[in-house]
């Protein structure tokens, strides 16, 4: 059946219906035939060339260019036909671009429209990080609010930079460190890269469809730590962490019973019986150092580093029992999804947009900027725009190597 399918090099473009033209902007609402939503993720696919040993492999969608997902957006969001201009519906609603930033220098600009309503949260998000909330809500992403020009990670606001509004151009900067080898002795390491998707076919284009990182135990902890002061808070997030907690940098490993919102004393729970397995420690979070940071400017004007040390974005290693398990039950199975245990050469930080009510934007990757930030400075960014061509042939040599 595959063979009598059409071949595609770009996949079709989603359905655009019009739904308001706003100062010369035409916005849509988009009917991809998939959408990320909770628990999957969905990649275009095409059928492979005669000969392959594999079915499908993975393609481009319209545009090709750097640009906000179709499929990886809260639905409410309308779209320009170029997939750069934004607008809202009700309540907050988020998107992410199209390919992760994970090492280097990056920058990029969003411009508020003019006589643009409603609010906008603009950062940098993971792809654990929920889409029909805004950006910054938990720890799987970092983001500035418009309102008051506050930051947000934990879905705690801090000082920053000053507000923003209508007519503005917010710049975007990350700086990622070189990702780390993985360690070749050690097949648990999550830095290794594996790939755990599946061949469909939905409404008539292919996709490959993936289990999506789910939300792990210690970063749900770290959302739930009790805040520190504003006095006391830093640019690091973790500095919010008290120090037995067991995400803190300061602290190695710790076991559920020094959380800080655990009950302690006669009120404790009795330990578990021997029936029952303790449940296991939790892990920490690793950080991509202090060199890692995000920033942003406001019509040029730079407003400092935002977020230092940013949590890492490779997931965390399972517990060698879980690893057995799983090593056990493929052997002779059919095929089905597995929960990725590594890198899938997707992970990393996406650009990530999130608007309330009817607020409007326009994303500009580069390579022409309003503001540029300056060419002389400590590292050597780059314009957002030269991510995408990267990233695809970084998909395609994972292609060949399957």
């Amino acid at each position: 059946a595959l063979a009598n399918r059409p071949r595609l090099s770009i996949s079709r473009h989603p359905i655009l219906t019009p739904v308001a033209e706003i100062d010369g902007e035409v916005y849509h609402a988009a009917d991809c035939p998939a959408y990320n939503h909770i628990g999957f993720r969905y990649v275009p696919a095409g059928i492979s060339p005669p000969g392959s040993i594999l079915p499908c492999t993975t393609i481009e969608s319209a545009p090709p260019a750097f640009r906000v997902s179709w499929e990886d957006r809260a639905q409410a969001i309308k779209l320009t036909q170029d997939a750069l201009g934004l607008l809202g519906d009700k309540g907050y609603s988020s998107a992410r671009c199209n390919a992760p930033l994970r090492e280097g220098a990056w920058y990029m600009e969003v411009e508020i429209a003019h006589n643009s309503p409603g609010h906008v949260r603009l950062g940098f998000a993971r792809r654990e990080a929920p889409l029909n909330a805004p950006v910054g809500v938990d720890g799987y992403s970092y983001a500035v609010r418009d309102l008051t020009g506050d930051k947000v990670h934990l879905g705690r606001p801090r000082p920053y930079g000053r507000p923003f509004g209508a007519g503005d151009v917010v710049g975007m900067y990350i700086s990622l460190p070189p990702m780390r080898k993985p360690d070749p002795r050690d097949p648990a390491d999550p830095a290794h890269i594996q790939r755990e998707r599946i061949a469909i076919e939905v409404k008539g284009q292919e996709y490959f469809e993936s289990l999506e990182y789910p939300v792990s135990k210690e970063m749900a902890a770290l959302c739930n730590a009790p805040s520190a002061s504003p006095d006391t808070a830093s640019s690091n997030p973790t500095s919010a962490i008290p120090s037995n907690h067991p995400t803190s940098p300061s602290k190695k490993s710790a076991t559920v019973k020094n959380l800080p919102h655990q009950p302690k004393g006669p009120s404790a729970p009795a330990p578990p019986s021997s029936k029952h397995a303790a449940p296991p420690p939790l892990r920490p979070l690793p950080t991509l150092g202090p060199r890692s940071r995000i920033a942003f400017s406001v019509n040029g004007e730079p407003q400092g580093t935002a977020f230092h040390d940013l949590l890492a974005f490779l997931p965390l290693p399972p517990p060698r029992d879980a690893a057995k398990k799983k090593a056990r039950a493929r052997p002779g199975g059919p095929k089905v999804h597995w929960e990725n245990a590594h890198d899938d050469g997707t992970t990393g930080y996406y650009p990530a947009l999130s608007l309330f009510n009817q607020a409007r934007v326009r994303v500009n990757p580069g390579p022409a900027f309003a503001f540029p930030p300056p060419a002389d400075g400590e590292e050597k960014w780059r314009p957002v725009c030269e991510r995408y061509a990267e990233y695809m042939r970084e998909q395609w040599a994972l292609d060949a190597e399957e």
